[in-house]
C-alpha cells in the first residue's frame, strides 16, 4: 500500500446541535382561559376532528381579541356565519370546525365568549309592555350559561310504531338554510310593489310560498338521520324526506313540535322584570344578533 495516498477525512462528530429558538418573554403575557363552561350537546354529534373533546366536559374559554372584535363589525362577515367561526375558534381552541359544531351550542359558546371579555354581567334596554316606560336591567350571563350546561338534548321522538332519531343541525346548515330563507321572504315581499301587475304579484307569491314551505319541511327532515320502524331502519336521507312530505300531519307536527319545545328551552331571556313605574312584570328576550349583542357592554 503505497503511503503517500491522502486517505478522506470523515467527520465523527456527528451533526451540529440545533439551537432552539429563544422563546420572547412576551408569551407570558399572552392570552389565558377566563372561564371554563360545558356544551350543550355534551361535546356530542361533532365529526371527527371537529371537537378536542374534555374529559371532564369543560372547556377552556378566552377572552376575544381586538382582530375578534373587528370582524365582529363585518357585515358580510356576520351574515354568511364567517365571524362567528371565527370567532368562536379563536376564543374556544378545543372546537376545531366551528362549522361542523351542533347549532345548539353556538349561542352558548357566544354567551361564554362575551362573559370572558366583558364579564358577567349584561345591561339591558327595553320598554314596558304596560306602560312604556324605558327600563335598564342588570343580567347575570352565568345563569343562562348554567341552564343551558344542563340542557338535554332529545334524541329520540316516537310516533306511533315509528321512531325518529333526530340530530341538530350543523352551524353550517343552520347558516345556509337562514341565508335561504331571508332570500325568499324577500321575494315574498315583493307582493307589495305598487308597479307590478296582479298576475306577476300572484305568480311570484305562490312561488315563494311553496319554496318557504318546501323549506320547512325539508328542515324537518334533515333534522331526522334515522328512523325505526318493526321491519326494520331507514337512513336514507331521500327516502326520509319522501316519508315525511307524504306521511300524515301527525309525524311532521310532533317533530316539529318537539324541536321547536327544545329550540324555546335555548333561547336567551330574562323571565321576571319588573317596571319600576307600573310594577308590571314581563319577560325581555334576548336577541343574538352578534353585533348588537357584543357592543351592548355594561
Amino acid at each position: 500500500m503505497d503511503e503517500n495516498i491522502e486517505l478522506p477525512k470523515v467527520d465523527v462528530s456527528g451533526p451540529a446541535p440545533v439551537q432552539e429558538k429563544k422563546q420572547s418573554p412576551l408569551t407570558a403575557y399572552y392570552r389565558q382561559p377566563k372561564i371554563y363552561m360545558k356544551l350543550p350537546s355534551n361535546g356530542d354529534f361533532y365529526p371527527e376532528d371537529a371537537l378536542d373533546k374534555s374529559e371532564d366536559g369543560q372547556y377552556p374559554v378566552f377572552s376575544m381579541t381586538a382582530k375578534d372584535e373587528l370582524i365582529l363589525k363585518t357585515p358580510d362577515a356576520l351574515l354568511s356565519g364567517a365571524s362567528t367561526v371565527s370567532v368562536i375558534e379563536s376564543c374556544i381552541p378545543a372546537i376545531k370546525d366551528a362549522w361542523q359544531m351542533p347549532s345548539i351550542d353556538v349561542d352558548a359558546a357566544l354567551v361564554a365568549v362575551r362573559i370572558a371579555t366583558y364579564g358577567e354581567k349584561m345591561d339591558l334596554d327595553s320598554n314596558c309592555p304596560k306602560c312604556s316606560e324605558e327600563l335598564r336591567h342588570e343580567y347575570d350571563l352565568t345563569e343562562f350559561l348554567n341552564q343551558l350546561g344542563s340542557f338535554k338534548y332529545t334524541k329520540q321522538i316516537p310516533v306511533g310504531e315509528l321512531v325518529f332519531n333526530i340530530r341538530p343541525f350543523t352551524y353550517r346548515e343552520t347558516t345556509k338554510k337562514a341565508i335561504t330563507r331571508i332570500e325568499q321572504e324577500k321575494i315574498y315581499a315583493i307582493v307589495n310593489d305598487e308597479n307590478m301587475s296582479d298576475e306577476e304579484k300572484l305568480e311570484r307569491f305562490g312561488t315563494s310560498f311553496v319554496k318557504i314551505t318546501e323549506l320547512t319541511v325539508e328542515l324537518i327532515a334533515d333534522a331526522v338521520h334515522r328512523i325505526d320502524t318493526p321491519n326494520g331502519s331507514e337512513t336514507d336521507r331521500d327516502a326520509i324526506k319522501a316519508f315525511i312530505l307524504n306521511s300524515e300531519h301527525k309525524v311532521f307536527d310532533t317533530i316539529n313540535t318537539k324541536l321547536v319545545e327544545m329550540k324555546q328551552t335555548l333561547d336567551l331571556k330574562v323571565t321576571g322584570a319588573k317596571c319600576d313605574k307600573c310594577e308590571h312584570t314581563f319577560d325581555i328576550a334576548i336577541g343574538m344578533d352578534q353585533a348588537d349583542f357584543f357592543a351592548a357592554r355594561s
